[in-house]
């Protein structure tokens, strides 16, 4: 099957759950795909073994393994998503709420690596499971960022203040590429293919990836703002933030930058005055009604794939007792961390508490931690450490997505009714 079979198999495929959804459980549209995509990956799985000469799961493993998930989103869709994100944030919100993102991006999401693999160090052993340190440290890794989609369409549908809006979305827009550095320099040390990474090596990587990766999605999308000024062609705005969202992409992992960090940068430069300047709001409406539909085109398949990798998890008694101490576990990492790393910050009085219980709550994995979870090197380790990444993403997908507009109206009783907020 070629790329375009493929494609329009998976698009077909995500309508027909997106039909069933909308007629029997009525979810968002995201997670509707997801569950029922894991109920036949679940199905498939227990009859199985009912039909001993023939492999059920061969079929769509092949599939699974033709799409690669981890190279799929991280080298393709992952551009588009971020960058749909990064030019509709509040710019000027989010300048003003800078000490913060900053926080939580960067001493946030370190805090979490080292706070989840340390006491699953101690925890693995209890099940029998044997997990060196440093694999414990990817896991951290793995789970650390917060998911820019699940986390992005879910602001879309609260109503928070635009204060509290920008930090979230700063943070999920940005802690991805603190994570991939993270699991970018541990994956080397945890498969011996390099024998150790001081504290010096870590620093200069990150300045590398992290900073010359803002650095360089600054001057892409300086560029292309310099180009577009002037023209007055809707079409060639669209295809000129296409160029944009893919070329920084790109060329960042190429220069080895971080690529994630790169197009966010790239992506805000849109929502700036000079971006506003440059194009029209004619072409501007068109241009975020185009990535809203891709957006939601890649959301909704990002979730099919998910629900159907779960037919890559080897199900195991030990991993499984493991991944229901990770998910409470992960919560409470995510609270320690946003509390420790915005202590500096100091956020309005009154508001500490509320934000700590949103940022908290609404700390949704996704795609991403899948996806660096899938591209472990096969063997036991990556059997044990899978399906603990997988339930606790499936868990803040579900539990705490589904449950979001519940607790905005918990904490925020003052703000007008809102509607349940899940990812799109």
């Amino acid at each position: 099957m070629n790329s375009l079979g493929l494609f329009a198999l998976l698009l077909a495929v995500a309508t027909l759950l997106g039909i069933i959804n909308y007629r029997t459980l009525r979810l968002p549209l995201a997670i509707g795909i997801l569950l029922i995509s894991m109920v036949i990956s679940l199905i498939v799985m227990l009859l199985n073994p009912l039909f001993p000469g023939y492999d059920l799961q061969q079929v769509p493993q092949n599939l699974l393994g033709t799409i690669n998930l981890p190279r799929t989103l991280l080298d393709g869709a992952l551009s588009f998503l971020l960058f749909a994100g990064a030019m509709q944030v509040d710019l000027g919100m989010l300048v003003s709420r800078g000490k913060s993102v900053a926080a939580l991006a960067i001493v946030g999401t370190s805090l979490a690596v080292a706070l989840m693999a340390v006491p699953v160090w101690f925890i693995f052993p209890i099940f029998g499971l044997s997990v060196p340190f440093s694999w414990c440290v990817l896991l951290g890794a793995m789970l650390a960022p917060t998911d820019p989609v699940s986390v992005v369409g879910m602001l879309r549908r609260l109503g928070l203040p635009p204060a509290l809006q920008a930090t979230f979305a700063g943070e999920s827009l940005f802690n991805d590429g603190v994570g991939v550095v993270f699991y970018g320099t541990m994956i080397g040390l945890a498969t011996g293919d390099i024998a150790s990474v001081s504290a010096s090596d870590f620093v200069l990587r990150f300045l590398v990836e992290a900073v010359g990766g803002g650095l360089f999605g600054a001057f892409t999308g300086w560029l292309a703002l310099l180009l577009l000024r002037g023209v007055e062609d809707a079409q060639i705005d669209l295809l000129g933030s296409l160029a944009l969202a893919a070329g920084t992409y790109s060329l960042a992992n190429g220069l080895h930058m971080s690529g994630p960090i790169a197009v966010v940068v790239a992506g805000m430069s849109l929502a700036s005055k000079a971006g506003h300047r440059a194009i029209t709001q004619k072409s501007r409406e068109e241009m975020v009604g185009f990535w809203n539909l891709i957006d939601e085109i890649l959301n909704a398949l990002l979730f099919l794939l998910i629900g159907f990798e779960l037919l890559e998890i080897r199900p195991h008694l030990a991993p499984f007792l493991m991944m229901l101490v990770a998910i409470p576990l992960s919560v409470l990492v995510r609270g320690a961390s946003v509390f420790l790393s915005t202590i500096p910050v100091h956020l309005q009085p009154g508001e500490r508490g509320r934000a700590l219980g949103l940022l908290t709550w609404g700390g949704l994995r996704g795609g991403i931690s899948v996806a660096l979870a899938l591209g472990l090197p096969a063997g036991e380790l990556r059997d044990t450490l899978l399906p603990v990444c997988y339930g606790v993403v499936v868990f803040t997908i579900i539990v705490q997505g589904l449950t979001m507009g519940r607790v905005v109206r918990w904490l925020y009783p003052e703000k007008p009714s809102i509607d349940e907020a899940p990812p799109a």
